[in-house]
């Protein structure tokens, strides 16, 4: 009673179609898409900027303490 079989299923895609229609759905597939795209995008972006944030700070802390050095 639990599981629903493939007529049951073909009857749900039937009325949500006839409800939504087929404009509005494969907007709200294309607009999913983009998103998850830009998520995975995201996600790569992400994982490379903390890499380059701590060449930067790294670097920068070390001509900062060689300026003070020299200086004193």
């Amino acid at each position: 009673m639990g599981s629903f079989s493939i007529w049951h299923w073909l009857i749900v895609l039937v009325i949500v179609l006839l409800v939504f229609g087929t404009k509005k759905l494969r907007n709200l597939g294309e607009d999913l898409g983009g998103a998850v795209r830009g998520f995975k995008e995201g996600m790569k972006d992400g994982s490379a900027k903390p890499e380059e944030t701590k060449e930067l700070s790294g670097t920068t802390v070390d001509v900062e303490a060689k300026e003070k050095s020299k200086q004193g």
